[in-house]
């Protein structure tokens, strides 16, 4: 039997094609095997492939997990963006809400000519990471980090951080790691890049769950809220960024635009 899947190719935090991160947008009828899915994620081979169905508990409209290439992760952003986009488009209203496996609820909202992601803040503090920091090819003022493999590197400016050129297979022999490399801005607030080579994603191109890291630790940092950052990748890509309460229970709220450039079916 043939199994037909609506599928959106999605370039989120971008208001034009070919910028900020690619993600694919999946509605199923009902989940399919883990493995399935994870094979999906590397047909598409975009940093992650978001798969939604709807949420019969009453707690959220649908339910969603996200696929790197090559294993299914706890929290992606950009792919939420990217899910809260298409289903607003194609079934209108203000708001949508997912509930996830490791992530609690989400949601996204309209926000002017693009929407606003609510993500849980994650919090970081101050440690080592001397093998990192051996591969990342410049060494950082500090270093911060929390058990859920998030790690942050904090350098002196927004040039030594384009100017990284970091030992790509070296990271990835880390683990699943998320290696995130962030300075003051000078167009922006801030400024970052971010390495996931464990997961199958070298370089990503805008990544939503490091910016749920960033947003409380530069919040504290420069002392204010609502923060412009951008992320210095190839494709590159700039979010506003507010802290919305505090401790376990805060949400970083991260904005901008989204733009669909493919729409069709995946054919099973």
């Amino acid at each position: 039997m043939t199994l037909k899947i609506p599928y959106w190719h999605v370039d989120a935090f971008s208001a034009q094609p070919f910028g900020g991160n690619q993600a694919a947008v999946m509605v199923l009828e009902e989940w399919l095997p883990d493995d399935t899915l994870v094979k999906i994620g590397g047909e598409n081979l975009f940093a992650e492939t978001a798969f939604v169905v709807r949420d019969t508990t009453g707690e959220a409209d649908w339910e969603l997990r996200w696929c790197t290439p090559t294993y299914e992760i706890a929290l992606c952003g950009h792919a939420t963006l990217a899910s809260g986009h298409i289903l607003l488009e194609r079934d209108g209203g203000e708001r949508v809400t997912f509930r996830t496996r490791k992530s609690g609820i989400l949601e996204v909202v309209r926000a002017g000519d693009g929407y606003e992601l609510a993500l849980p803040a994650i919090h970081t503090a101050p440690g080592d990471y001397p093998e990192a920091v051996a591969l990342l090819g410049a060494a950082p003022r500090e270093v911060w980090r929390n058990d859920s493999r998030y790690n942050i590197f904090l350098f002196e400016d927004e040039a030594q951080v384009r100017a990284l050129d970091p030992d790509i297979r070296g990271l990835g022999m880390l683990g699943t790691d998320q290696f995130i490399c962030t300075a003051p801005g000078t167009a922006t607030d801030i400024v970052s890049r971010v390495f996931v080579p464990g997961g199958g994603v070298d370089e990503d191109s805008v990544t939503g769950s490091a910016h749920a890291v960033l947003t409380p630790f530069w919040v504290e940092r420069l002392g204010r809220n609502n923060l412009r950052a951008h992320q210095a990748s190839q494709r590159g890509g700039d979010l506003t960024l507010r802290l919305d309460g505090a401790g376990e229970n805060g949400r970083a709220w991260l904005g901008g635009p989204c733009v669909t450039v493919v729409e069709g079916s995946f054919t099973l």
